[in-house]
């Protein structure tokens, strides 16, 4: 039967495993950037080309293994939004590490509660995908609507941070700071594409 299988039957990918390890690498990237944020630590290039480096060896790795593979336990249009989205979040992390960086910012507490329901966010989605095994779909539902309240929360915290940076009169503050804000609901933003592709994954195979 082990001959059958290597030498007949279509190759099969576990791709459950695989975007679970995406999922993995964003919740670690945001729970690195939620240290940097009320730790105060120190952002270095070394940290964000590792971020990279992790990022582009994940995602070539799964494109690698979807385009090789035939059969797929979804279509192969689902797991590439997938793919490309958790590979978004990942980068979007490094994009919001980079600004602050070069932007000489090295104060985040004043975004501590933003960073606490990106982290938030990005553990519901590693417990959604972590339900595609073994297709418990009921364990999807709970992890998405989590995603979708914090990400409204998100929005409304950074519109308050603007409107209070919008009070201030130091006009290269304002400017650096709204970029910051703007880079954390890119963040936001890519978690809610991919929980909602999960749900367009897991409502296929229903």
């Amino acid at each position: 039967m082990s001959l059958i299988k290597r030498y007949l039957l279509p190759k099969e990918v576990d791709f459950n495993a695989f975007l679970l390890d995406q999922a993995q690498l964003g919740h670690s990237v945001v729970s690195d950037l939620y240290k940097v944020g009320t730790e105060e630590l120190p952002i270095s290039q070394d940290s964000i080309s590792d971020i990279t480096e992790r990022a582009r060896k994940l995602k070539s790795r799964n494109m690698s293994e979807l385009l090789d593979v035939f059969i797929t336990p979804y279509d192969k249009e689902s797991i590439y939004r997938m793919i490309t989205q958790l590979d978004w979040l990942i980068l979007s992390v490094k994009h919001f590490l980079l600004e602050a960086r070069i932007y000489n910012i090295h104060c985040l507490g004043d975004y501590q509660p933003i960073l606490k329901l990106l982290l938030d966010m990005s553990a519901a989605l590693v417990e959604g995908i972590s339900a595609l095994e073994g297709r418990k779909l009921s364990g999807i539902t709970p992890p998405i609507s989590k995603i979708h309240l914090a990400y409204d929360q998100v929005v409304e915290s950074c519109a308050i941070a603007m409107a209070r940076l919008l009070s201030e009169e130091d006009c290269k503050h304002i400017i650096r700071h709204k970029d910051i804000l703007a880079q954390l609901k890119e963040i936001a933003k890519r978690i809610q594409i991919s929980a909602n592709t999960l749900e367009d994954m897991a409502i296929k195979i229903i």
